[in-house]
């Protein structure tokens, strides 16, 4: 065994092992909830923080994992049988929709903001731009029955789950219950995307003293630009501190016509919250794009330029852009490579989260 940590999923001889990243190390925290067999846990590396969610009431088993990971690609939770989760959440995209700007639903309607990537959703406090759900468990119903997403109803979506007979039998053998209900099915996506851990990236395997990784010197200088100017709000090592702020974008109409309030749509009587959007990660850059929270920037690099040239003084602006970000062309260079070294290609090429 090698002296760097591990994160892994542990499981029997009789289960197949996925593994996260390629290192291991004893002090790395596992997941096992009271009375729950080890032989299929999860672990999450030393340097991350206690998840906010925990298995205790939703027991993860291979069975739950490989039901909610069915449900996630399965078309039949949409009113016409035409989009899944994973329509908007692509595993190749680090589970976001890569190359739309805002997503893209039923019958082709568009949405009013961009598709956000999927994992390490165990330590999220909030879900959705304006943090519309605050827990996993509840966060599927939206896109569910949301009008211009999977437009479809709870209802119809269990009868449906309930019309296959390999979903009741899953159910039966996952839950004990004889059909499939909502409770089961948001428990079953929530066991699947909790599994969904990103914490590979060449910067992941330097916080873990894997041995043979080290920053480059414009990453190392980029790592420090970072810490200087960025890591208040993408905080390490999840890069966000999973709060809401506005980060200067000008006011534009969406596609309904109307300006975004941002976490100003769910507490529009707190005019202090309004064009506040949840601070996204910055892992995985190099497959989410577009950026913000309506895809108006294709590129990092556009990204870093709106912090040095062109953050509007909006109300509610964050008074830490109150003067933009300054950075000369050098750190911006630099600041990217760093950024580089969080894209996690293990994880978005993980066999264990596509299409079963």
């Amino acid at each position: 065994m090698t002296s760097s940590r591990l994160l892994k999923i542990l499981c029997t001889a009789s289960v197949t092992c996925f593994m996260v990243i390629s290192s291991c190390r004893k002090d790395t925290v596992p997941l096992v909830p009271p009375g729950q067999d080890t032989a299929w846990t999860i672990s999450y590396p030393g340097h991350f923080p206690t998840p906010v969610y925990n298995f205790e009431n939703n027991p993860l088993t291979k069975e739950g994992f490989e039901l909610g990971r069915k449900l996630f690609f399965d078309r039949i939770l949409s009113a016409n049988n035409t989009v899944s989760c994973s329509s908007c959440h692509l595993p190749e995209a680090a589970f976001a929709q890569r190359g739309h700007d805002l997503s893209h639903g039923i019958r082709g309607n568009l949405g009013i903001r961009n598709s956000q990537p999927i994992f390490n959703m165990m330590w999220n406090t909030s879900f959705f731009w304006d943090g519309g759900s605050n827990h996993i468990e509840v966060q599927p119903i939206n896109p569910i029955t949301h009008p211009d997403e999977m437009g479809n109803t709870l209802e119809q979506a269990v009868k449906a789950v309930n019309e296959v007979a390999a979903y009741r039998e899953a159910f039966k053998k996952v839950f004990n219950k004889d059909q499939a209900d909502t409770e089961g099915i948001m428990k079953a996506l929530a066991q699947y995307m909790c599994f969904m851990i990103s914490a590979g990236s060449k910067y992941d395997k330097i916080q873990q003293g894997v041995a043979g990784y080290q920053f480059s010197q414009n990453e190392e200088r980029g790592y420090m630009l970072f810490k200087q100017h960025c890591n208040s709000c993408h905080t390490e090592p999840l890069f966000t501190d999973h709060s809401f702020r506005n980060n200067g974008l000008a006011l534009l109409p969406n596609t309904k016509g109307a300006i975004d309030l941002g976490r100003g749509v769910i507490t529009h009587l707190d005019s202090a919250s309004y064009y506040k959007f949840r601070v996204p990660t910055l892992r995985n850059l190099k497959y989410t794009s577009p950026f913000m929270h309506d895809g108006r920037y294709e590129t990092v690099s556009v990204v870093l330029e709106h912090y040095r040239k062109h953050v509007q003084q909006t109300p509610n602006l964050d008074p830490q852009l109150a003067h933009g970000i300054p950075l000369s062309d050098r750190e911006k260079d630099d600041l990217l490579s760093f950024l580089n070294t969080l894209n996690d290609d293990n994880f978005v090429a993980n066999p264990a989260f596509r299409m079963p």
